[in-house]
């Protein structure tokens, strides 16, 4: 292998003096060696200690023609983490094969603390896709979990945001409450027509308890709700963006120390897309009028917000310089509540060189640091395989060289799952250090598997 690459630079550098700008020359170098080699699992040097990966949830690899929830799927997939201070960490994720969403916790050491893997979805008539779990801050025995239910309540298409609360460490959970109760096809984000990811959802935890929820529908309209009694009861949905010329998709919702909700979302049908952005200083009873961060040429996709102690909003998503399904770098921004962002800048350049592109950001803060992870593409048109990684030290003034998640299936045969969308919350930490990497990954044919990463900073 390493002579047949050596004859592969020889003779693209050959070409050069065909007329071939080195420039060109050297980006086919790249291309043609990140084809040919195998996706190292790491190799930079990094302050986090990452543990053995755990094997969470494992399942056959089959995936048949769509027929609604008739489908003959049978796979797991879908992982989503949270991490409480205490190093407990919450998995959630969906078995295709029964059609449901499952949650099981593990400690500090990797040891699961329920007996087995608590149903929550209980729905197995539908399919139950792409969860979010929440830990609650101030009472770690509350579980929050979000997620999508294929159910067709007469539209065009399938889809509501269904919600459930355990009281008791995620042992059981209350009984699925339907929080949008529409035929519009609740948590899809659309990018055409006939192109969406499934998953279009967020959920976050205020500081004072109260609980929030963010979706997009198939037709467009992005909605918020929020519960003031710890997910008891949810007020009706609030409409705010969409639905009358571009399609709202991917929000991310997050809550600052003074109450502040902040939003933001791209959108559908247009190959420029820019990341919209707004703020409710009133509880979410009112919204500011939404804002582009950044308005370029490029399509930008999949943000994700989260605010830091002194109330500053970190903001990371993709870009596509060239449009949609094209080459994509990660960036990153902030701002004061109030004020405008800064000018983003691009954090995965050092893996943008290595790999054909790199996509769907989850970021995560502790303190003054940092975490953003994102979906590797060792090949043009080709799933994911593996996830990268960043973290800055200095609340986002300057970021580490990437790294590739070690167990994160950079090397498996396979890829990376999320086979409905891959609008996901895969990162989690602690400001004790903690880190927590979930992901999923599908070997057509032979076997899916769900795997929860560990990590802690090296003190």
């Amino acid at each position: 292998m390493q002579e047949y690459q050596d004859q592969c630079r020889a003779r693209v550098s050959s070409s050069r003096g065909r007329g071939i700008p080195p420039a060109t020359a050297g980006a086919v170098i790249a291309l043609v060696l990140a084809l040919l080699s195998p996706v190292a699992e790491s190799g930079e040097s990094t302050d986090i200690v990452w543990h053995a990966a755990l094997e969470v949830a494992t399942g056959e690899a089959h995936r048949g023609p769509w027929r609604m929830n008739a489908s003959d799927f049978r796979y797991v997939d879908d992982a989503s983490v949270a991490l409480h201070e205490d190093g407990m960490a919450a998995v959630v994720w969906a078995d295709q094969a029964q059609q449901e969403v499952f949650l099981q916790r593990y400690d500090r050491d990797g040891e699961p603390q329920l007996d087995a893997h608590t149903n929550i979805s209980r729905s197995a008539d539908t399919f139950s896709w792409l969860p979010r779990v929440v830990m609650a801050a101030n009472t770690p025995d509350s579980v929050y979990v979000l997620w999508q239910e294929i159910i067709f309540s007469g539209g065009t298409h399938g889809g509501e945001i269904l919600f459930a609360r355990s009281q008791d460490g995620g042992a059981t959970f209350s009984a699925p409450i339907n929080l949008s109760n529409t035929q519009n096809g609740a948590g899809k984000g659309r990018l055409t027509t006939r192109r969406w990811d499934n998953g279009s959802l967020d959920l976050t935890e205020g500081p004072d308890g109260e609980v929030w929820v963010a979706w997009t529908e198939y037709e467009g309209r992005l909605r918020i709700s929020r519960s003031s009694d710890g997910g008891r009861t949810f007020s009706a949905p609030k409409h705010i963006a969409g639905g009358g010329d571009l399609p709202a998709r991917a929000p991310s919702i997050a809550v600052d120390g003074d109450g502040r909700v902040h939003l933001a979302w791209t959108v559908g049908e247009d190959p420029a897309a820019d990341i919209r952005y707004t703020v409710s200083d009133s509880r979410g009873e009112s919204f500011e009028a939404p804002r582009t961060v950044d308005a370029t040429g490029g399509h930008a996709d999949a943000p994700k917000l989260a605010v830091d102690g002194d109330d500053i909003v970190h903001l990371v998503y993709a870009e596509s310089p060239d449009g949609p399904w094209q080459r994509a770098h990660i960036r990153y921004t902030r701002a004061r509540a109030g004020e405008r962002f800064r000018a983003p800048e691009d954090i995965s350049s050092a893996h943008a060189e290595r790999f054909a592109s790199v996509g769907f950001p989850s970021l995560a803060i502790s303190g003054a640091n940092l975490y953003v992870l994102w979906e590797l593409f060792p090949r043009p048109g080709h799933r994911s395989r593996g996830l990268g990684m960043t973290r800055s030290t200095d609340g986002g003034e300057h970021f580490a060289a990437p790294e590739i998640v070690p167990h994160s299936g950079a090397s498996d045969p396979g890829f990376n799952g999320s086979l409905q969308g891959m609008l996901m919350r895969k990162l989690a930490v602690s400001d004790a250090g903690d880190i927590a990497v979930v992901n999923s990954t599908f070997r057509p044919g032979e076997r899916s598997l769900v795997r929860l990463i560990r990590g802690h900073l090296e003190r």
